[in-house]
């Protein structure tokens, strides 16, 4: 089994072997990772038929996905700490397991409550697993190294949700909606025959007088985790820009198809744009890590969406709501999320060398509980208007960028505070 050596901020890898081990590292926490997206999107083109098979309605099949995202966020709060405690791989290939028993239980659900149960424990299942792959990436690098790797990873993350709603069309058309379930089991299926045999333990061994895992030590790393000013700092950033992007893709359909006239057949092209921006700029932050840190760079990412989205406010108080100009905008704001999550996951991360599972778990619940929020907003507020939309992005923007200032400071921007676990 190979080892990944850990790596300190800036410390080169030192030669073609390091380095073809951090590719591998960086596919297979990816094709871990991507296991999130393909369960969220893959089914969405399935969800009239499956209503239609329940015998309910289309809207009560969307609230499988509610579901789901809640088990997820439960599940990387209840088995990130875990991992810390027992190791990363017993946890993942754990998760991977249950997700693939769910999925497979899907394909033969009959009622709408099985669907909601299965969903939930199905998610679980992903959130155990995926939990652990910004903590693999912490537990062999840190620093620059760590944010090239997690530039590595976001690209799968933005690529995914891209395809996956077309690999479910495809599915759906060849058998029906349960096919969608066994691809997903099918692929669990490959993660559980390739990760035990290419992904090493990258947890450190506990040492003899470390207590075992417990309810109060999971609380009091949660706890130690909330009081890091710092870290919460650069965790509520990396929230902030997810319900930014969440704003926009939650009205993206409105703003493109209805206000702007937009057809059918180009919304993919426009939304997919907004991919190709991100994916731009993930690439550019990995070449920029070698000359410049990951907080600087957060706060160049975030700089840019508080720009982009006072440009979209004064553009559309002045009437110059036109495609031409919006859709760049809106591009930009989005776009600039390849550079502010891994910048900001690294560097919160940075903090805690021997709870990163614990630490990733939390800023992952944040993220979605982000997301989640601010897309029921905009869309509970049904409004025929860019307002509400634009005004969520702005908003996200300035917290993003005065909080980040306020409780990660200018030490711990310049990288002067000593981590700590």
């Amino acid at each position: 089994m190979q080892e990944f050596p850990v790596l300190s901020a800036g410390r080169p890898t030192g030669g073609d072997v390091d380095k073809r081990q951090t590719r591998q590292l960086a596919l297979l926490v990816a094709a871990n990772t991507a296991l999130a997206p393909l369960a969220i999107d893959a089914y969405l083109p399935a969800l009239p038929a499956m209503a239609e098979a329940l015998d309910t309605s289309v809207h009560h099949t969307e609230l499988s996905l509610s579901i789901f995202l809640l088990g997820f966020s439960l599940g990387q709060l209840i088995f990130g700490p875990l991992s810390d405690r027992i190791g990363r791989k017993p946890v993942l290939l754990s998760g991977i397991f249950v997700f693939l028993l769910a999925s497979l239980a899907i394909t033969q659900v009959d009622s709408l409550e099985g669907l909601y149960a299965l969903r939930f424990v199905q998610a679980l299942g992903g959130g155990a697993s995926v939990v652990n792959s910004s903590a693999i990436v912490r537990d062999c690098f840190s620093g620059r190294e760590a944010a090239k790797v997690l530039s590595t990873v976001a690209v799968i993350m933005m690529l995914a949700p891209l395809i996956a709603p077309a690999i479910g069309s495809l599915l759906l058309g060849l058998a029906g909606w349960w096919l969608i379930f066994a691809f997903l089991a099918a692929y669990a299926a490959f993660l559980l025959v390739v990760l035990p045999f290419r992904l090493p333990e990258t947890r450190r061994h506990r040492e003899a007088d470390e207590p075992p895992a417990s309810i109060a030590q999971v609380a009091r790393d949660y706890v130690s985790v909330m009081r890091h000013g710092p870290a919460m700092g650069y965790a509520i950033t990396q929230a902030m820009g997810f319900g930014g992007m969440f704003a926009f893709i939650t009205a993206s359909p409105y703003v493109y198809m209805e206000h702007f006239g937009v057809t059918a057949s180009w919304y993919p092209a426009l939304f997919g744009a907004n991919i190709l921006f991100m994916f731009t700029a993930n690439r550019l932050n990995v070449r920029l890590l070698s000359r410049m840190s990951p907080p600087r760079l957060l706060r160049i990412g975030i700089g840019i969406q508080l720009l982009a989205a006072c440009l979209l406010v004064l553009a559309l108080a002045l009437g110059l709501d036109h495609l031409a100009l919006m859709a760049p905008l809106l591009m930009l704001f989005v776009g600039a999320n390849g550079m502010v999550a891994p910048n900001a996951i690294s560097s919160a991360l940075e903090y805690f060398p021997r709870i990163s599972a614990t630490a990733n778990a939390l800023i992952g619940s944040l993220q979605f509980a982000s997301g989640a929020l601010i897309g029921m907003l905009i869309a509970g507020l049904a409004l025929d208007s860019l307002w509400p939309m634009i005004l969520g992005m702005l908003g996200t923007a300035l917290v993003s960028n005065i909080l980040l200032r306020v409780l990660a400071g200018r030490r711990a921007l310049a990288r002067h505070a000593a981590p700590s676990d």
